[in-house]
């Protein structure tokens, strides 16, 4: 998943949206968490439903995002364990280190130019690494063959972001076609529908 999108929303420097950005992460990061901590030794091989990629490269391309996200405003985190040996170490070390760049205004606001004009950090960390926690924490569990419900508050949020990206989700690396699903279907797989996943 490329992430051709930035957030315009002004940020705030006295407390308010950037607290609310470093809290956010903070929920998101530990549903990923768990997911991450509970894939069985043997599941790191096995395929995820994002084509060509297995689990432990899902958790690899969350990792490669969150320096990605940092180097928009010219910031780096620091190197970490490699995911080849131990993708929850690896994890938990960007992570970290992702938290601790939110939770410093003065890092986090650091703006850029982004394609739609300036933007920051912060922004761009709240709605597209807050997007891949709860889309790939999804794919982690369907590939490991864990429970793959994503809790019900980030579906509700999600979901019309979603729907307002309309075909920006069909461009190349971003998702794949989308998937029919039923109109009595539940939201959780109407989500996975727009982003092209099969619950």
């Amino acid at each position: 998943m490329s992430h051709p999108y930035k957030r315009d929303r002004p940020l705030s420097r006295q407390g308010g949206d950037m607290t609310d950005i470093a809290d956010r992460y903070r929920r998101l990061a530990a549903v990923l968490d768990h997911r991450i901590e509970s894939v069985p030794a043997d599941r790191w091989e096995s395929p995820s439903p994002c084509e060509g990629w297995t689990t432990r490269d899902v958790v690899a391309h969350l990792i490669d995002w969150h320096g990605g996200v940092a180097e928009l405003g010219g910031l780096t985190l620091p190197p970490g364990p490699p995911v080849e040996d131990d993708p929850v170490a690896a994890w938990r070390h960007t992570r970290d280190a992702m938290q601790e760049l939110l939770d410093d205004p003065e890092r986090a606001n650091t703006s850029y130019e982004g394609m739609f004009g300036p933007t920051t950090v912060a922004a761009t960390a709240d709605q597209f690494l807050g997007l891949d926690l709860i889309v790939h924490g999804w794919d982690i569990a369907r590939g490991a063959g864990l429970d793959d419900t994503i809790p019900p508050e980030d579906v509700a949020e999600l979901l019309p972001t979603i729907r307002q990206l309309g075909d920006n989700l069909r461009r190349p690396g971003v998702c794949g076609p989308e998937v029919p699903v039923p109109d009595d279907a539940d939201d959780q797989t109407k989500l996975l529908g727009l982003l092209g996943r099969r619950r």
